[in-house]
């Protein structure tokens, strides 16, 4: 193959940004967080892959991102029983986004639990650069959340950029 030009460079260089990130967001926290992934996303330089869950909140407003700075979405989908385990406002958007993802990755769980929700989070990193965490900086509230993520991504040496309007609370 033949490259060309800086262009032609970027068709082949990736940069492959997962998301972890809170769920259920307040409208505030919503506008923050979305503008915060436009202008993390409009600084790439590379082609950007999305790999998300889509889970409502931080993943949604991710992928929304990722397609509307021209990037491509890759979507695991943690269990078969997930998106029925999506709150219902979420199905539409999940719906949607999925439809327009160039990959869509099956994991061998049938519920969706946690097991499965850190399962897919850790095949998400693990197949990633970049991890981005819409996180407020507290604990998990159960096995696979947000912070857990965090640790696994740290632990496997993938950087983390961390996301959260200062000055606000998650509900």
């Amino acid at each position: 193959m033949t490259i060309d030009s800086t262009e032609d460079i970027r068709r082949i260089v990736k940069l492959r940004i997962a998301i972890t990130g809170h769920r259920g967001l307040n409208d505030e926290v919503t506008a923050k967080v979305t503008e915060t992934l436009n202008m993390r996303l409009s600084e790439a330089k590379e082609e950007i892959v999305g790999l998300t869950c889509l889970a409502d909140g931080a993943d949604q407003l991710f992928a929304e991102a990722v397609l509307r700075h021209g990037g491509q979405l890759e979507v695991v989908v943690p269990a078969q029983e997930y998106r029925d385990g999506l709150p219902e406002h979420a199905h539409a958007a999940y719906d949607k986004l999925i439809s327009q993802a160039v990959a869509v990755h099956h994991c061998d769980y049938r519920v969706s639990d946690s097991t499965a929700h850190m399962v897919a989070s850790e095949l998400m990193v693990d197949q990633s650069d970049q991890l981005f965490a819409v996180w407020d900086g507290m604990p998990a509230r159960s096995y696979g959340g947000t912070a857990d993520v965090v640790a696994y991504a740290e632990n496997n040496g993938v950087p983390v950029t961390v996301i959260w309007p200062p000055g606000t609370h998650r509900d």
